[in-house]
């Protein structure tokens, strides 16, 4: 190549603007070349590799016999991988020259600045390896070209729609299930009204529980006695219009003759009884209460007419909890029973031949009704079993609860009493006219071989002796029925009126005997 003849030589032979290679004796050569001239920059002069020597320039060096760069020929290495460019055409690399580009090989003519915006790739340009392509040393991260200073671009507005209507469906579940708990714990955001049936008519049948205790409870009356430094509370019910009262001997004993009778009735009211009359024998008393209008006797019923299962219903003031209204069946029939027996001598000892039932009674009870399914009195509740084996009036001694063993005196018998206690202050015992050996072991009721104070056990002139009965004879039936000791002979016998006849039958010396018995009458306490 020509020197240029306008272009002034510089010293040592090297063109204005150039800068020669170090004279490094080891200085390793770069892949390809040397660094190309800088633009516009004359290629140095006297180039061996171009052939052309300089005229009166002397090299640096002299010539390698083996044309090893930089003061070779090029060698036979290959060429740099071409780098892709910011426009996308591959081309020589700035930092990989190409072959030729080192001291004494031609300058490459100057290039115009690439403009930033990549243009078409060239539609001559070399394929690119795919491993060359990952390498961008003028781009951004991940292979986007970003201008310096420039902001960069806005994220798309369907982006940022996507972001906000996930945000908002996620604040709504939260809202929504937080709410959904609340509501179910709570049961609503309003207050609270729970579901309850609407009013109805209070009557109901007459044969039901509520029926009958709706009917009798008027008619039934607790009392309250003191007297003598005794007290006590129990039952009764009214018999007629002019304030006759029946209850329990038991329960007005401790007012004596001169204590104090308080009668309530179920709507509240209270008045001052006085006695009557009263039968220590039969355990029943009446009371008569006066200046009270508007009373309503309760109907009596039969209790003959009574057979086992039959629904019933008590009603009472148990431990003084007036009002009580308990229902059951009626248990068993004609069920000896005796109660009392406090004095010691006998006189206070009570036989019932009584109706029992499951219907719960407790202390407290005593003297109130024992009614049917047509509210109808059928009993007077007199008595209970305890658990503890006790038995009487409110189970003897004590205040045992019921256990489902109450006994009621049959209301036959109880009119009976009732009336003559009305009638002539006293009532009256059906006798046979014998005295019975109260510690005979054997089963049936024996008539003592001594009475009384010495005297015969059977009564000259009286029924048993009309009868032909004898001291010593066992009675084991009455009207057929088996009596087992002496109290159940007692109690089948009370339960028959004066003048009732009966049939008794009798062991004498190992025979059987029926006798013919008209029952007389004595005066009761």
């Amino acid at each position: 190549m020509a020197r240029d003849p306008q272009s002034p030589a510089a010293p040592n032979g090297i063109a204005p603007g150039a800068h020669a290679p170090a004279p490094q004796d080891h200085a390793p050569a770069p892949v390809g070349g040397a660094p190309a001239p800088a633009d516009g920059a004359p290629a140095p002069v006297g180039d061996p590799a171009a052939g052309h020597p300089g005229e009166g320039v002397r090299p640096l060096h002299e010539p390698d016999e083996y044309r090893t760069p930089p003061y070779g020929g090029p060698g036979p290495w290959a060429p740099a991988p071409p780098v892709q460019h910011p426009n996308g055409a591959a081309g020589p690399s700035p930092q990989y020259p190409a072959a030729g580009g080192y001291p004494g090989s031609p300058a490459p003519a100057p290039a115009a600045p690439a403009p930033l915006a990549a243009p078409a790739a060239a539609p001559h340009a070399a394929p690119v390896p795919e491993q060359w392509r990952q390498y961008d040393p003028w781009g951004a991260p991940g292979g986007t070209l970003i201008r310096t200073g420039e902001p960069p671009k806005k994220k798309s507005r369907r982006g940022m729609a996507f972001a906000g209507a996930l945000a908002f469906a996620l604040l709504a579940g939260v809202l929504g299930g937080g709410v959904g708990a609340y509501l179910e714990r709570n049961g609503g955001i309003t207050t609270v009204e729970l579901p309850q049936a609407g009013p109805e008519g209070t009557d109901r049948a007459p044969d039901s529980i509520a029926g009958i205790a709706a009917s009798a409870l008027p008619g039934v009356v607790t009392l309250h006695v003191s007297g003598g430094g005794e007290q006590g509370t129990g039952t009764g019910f009214v018999l007629d219009a002019q304030g006759h009262i029946l209850t329990n001997n038991h329960v007005v004993s401790p007012a004596g003759r001169s204590g104090d009778i308080s009668v309530t009735f179920s709507g509240g009211e209270t008045a001052r009884a006085t006695l009557v009359g009263k039968d220590s024998g039969y355990d029943l008393a009446v009371v008569k209460v006066k200046g009270v209008s508007g009373l309503k006797p309760l109907p009596l019923g039969n209790s003959d007419n009574v057979r086992v299962g039959d629904p019933v219903v008590a009603i009472g003031a148990p431990f003084d909890l007036q009002n009580t209204v308990t229902a059951g069946i009626i248990s068993a029939k004609e069920r000896p029973i005796t109660a009392g027996g406090e004095k010691g001598d006998g006189s206070d000892v009570s036989y019932v031949d009584a109706l029992q039932t499951d219907a719960p009674i407790n202390p407290g009870n005593s003297g109130g009704p024992l009614v049917d399914s047509r509210a109808r009195v059928i009993g007077i509740n007199s008595a209970i079993r305890a658990a503890d084996g006790g038995s009487g009036p409110d189970a003897g001694s004590g205040q045992a609860g019921s256990i489902g063993l109450g006994f009621a005196i049959p209301i036959n018998q109880g009119k009976r009493v009732a009336e003559e206690l009305i009638n002539t202050g006293k009532a009256t015992h059906p006798v046979i006219g014998v005295s019975l050996d109260m510690q005979y072991s054997g089963d049936g009721a024996r008539v003592g071989e001594k009475g009384k104070d010495g005297a015969s056990s059977v009564t000259a002139g009286g029924p048993a002796a009309k009868a032909g009965i004898r001291p010593g004879d066992v009675i084991t039936k009455v009207d057929g029925q088996r009596v087992h000791n002496g109290e159940e002979l007692i109690v089948k016998i009370r339960a028959h009126r004066p003048g009732d006849r009966l049939e008794l039958t009798v062991l004498r010396d190992g025979k059987e005997q029926t006798r013919a018995v008209t029952l007389g009458s004595s005066t009761g306490t």
